[in-house]
């Protein structure tokens, strides 16, 4: 019998237990003996299956010889990052789906686990039950990985489907997300860029191999986006979603951000609707290769960190441990990356024209919406500041 401890009972833990349960016998027949979920570390007792197995003395699972994996799922950064420490200290293999906390110190807790010849797994935190991580660090092992892009928020891309299926606008397309429970009642770390943000810090430390600082990270989201915009995007060929992208540079420089950009309709990318992710990988050999699932819920998530419990077990560390430089020189603003942009201001096509040079002019409604050939960030916002601009996004 190999027991294993869950840290938190929330929508992600209570999965997990239900993972371990429903999907018994299938695990069992992989690892060659039953996977029993021993003890659940809450903070507060409640009624409920899994009441027998409760503790608050996270000492229980640190000093318990028998547990042999933890399942992290308390979220944060304070408490999660000490168990987590303590754990792997303990000499437990560690499987998490808190971003926030791998963004901020998977560099550190990686070296810890290989100190300790543990694993610390974190497949979860990026594409829930996507599988992104593994085939990132594995499966494409032998490619110079040149770019990591896609839509990593399911609550934003529900927001955005709606608005351009029904018209609804961004007020109201977050209140149906939150009445059908796609949204949390605070709903800023999604809907400003900040969940996206972290998830593509994790995708940059990998792809790149050196640490990418979330608070060198601009994280735009889309409480701005006017229904407007969204509308005449559509009408032009385009969809509006929102990006979390990470680009390797010359002489080993990197950048990343996340923002809303207008892709075209033609795209796989551009057709995800929903809650559904997607994340695309360019390699040097593969070209782009693109993965797309559910990124969020209790049991997609769930499958996850129960497949990374299943691979601590059967290979103890990875056959290539993951981790990467904690030195985070090299990253450049992403302001200085070119590309074209969709700008709507209140002036006329001709003013638009003197001030931008070539435009492809989309609507010239109420001012002029307009797209602009190849230029950085920083030149956008420069020539910008002479017209009466409402509105400017990337174009992919």
């Amino acid at each position: 019998m190999i027991q294993i401890a869950i840290m938190g009972l929330g929508t992600v833990g209570t999965g997990v237990a239900k993972v371990v349960e429903e999907n018994a016998r299938e695990i069992e027949r992989k690892l060659g003996e039953p996977l029993q979920v021993k003890t659940i570390l809450v903070r507060h007792f409640k009624d409920g299956p899994y009441r027998d197995r409760m503790t608050d003395d996270f000492g229980r699972i640190e000093n318990d010889p028998d547990i042999r994996v933890v399942v992290e799922t308390i979220g944060g950064v304070e408490a999660a990052y000490e168990y987590t420490r303590r754990a792997l200290a303990a000499g437990k293999h560690v499987v998490t789906a808190n971003k926030q906390l791998v963004a901020e110190h998977g560099c550190e807790l990686l070296a810890l686990a290989r100190e300790k010849g543990v694993s610390y797994l974190f497949e979860a935190s990026v594409g829930g039950g996507i599988p992104i991580l593994h085939p990132l660090t594995e499966c494409m092992a032998a490619n110079r990985i040149d770019e990591v892009y896609g839509i990593l928020n399911g609550t934003t891309n529900y927001i955005l489907t709606r608005m351009v299926r029904t018209g609804a606008s961004f007020a109201d397309a977050l209140r149906e997300a939150q009445e059908k429970g796609y949204a949390e009642a605070d709903p800023t770390a999604d809907v400003e860029g900040i969940d996206a943000g972290r998830k593509t810090c994790i995708l940059a430390d990998l792809a790149f191999g050196r640490q990418t600082d979330p608070a060198a990270v601009p994280m735009e989201g889309i409480s701005r986006l006017d229904l407007r915009d969204v509308q005449t995007a559509e009408q032009a060929g385009y969809r509006i979603k929102l990006l979390g992208r990470a680009v390797r540079l010359e002489n080993g420089a990197r950048s990343a951000y996340v923002s809303p950009h207008l892709i075209s309709e033609d795209t796989p990318l551009a057709n995800v609707e929903d809650v559904f992710n997607a994340v695309v990988v360019r390699g040097n050999a593969t070209g782009e290769v693109m993965f797309y699932g559910k990124g969020a819920g209790a049991l997609p998530t769930a499958s996850a960190c129960v497949a990374d419990v299943m691979e601590a077990l059967q290979s103890g560390v990875r056959r290539t441990p993951l981790g990467w430089d904690p030195d985070p020189a090299g990253f450049v603003d992403p302001m200085e990356l070119s590309g074209r942009w969709y700008v709507r201001a209140a002036d006329s096509a001709d003013r638009a024209a003197e001030v931008f040079g070539q435009i492809r002019v989309l609507s010239e409604e109420d001012g002029t919406v307009f797209l602009t050939d190849e230029m950085t960030g920083r030149k956008v916002a420069e020539l910008s500041a002479g017209l009466q601009t409402k509105a400017c996004l990337r174009v992919l």
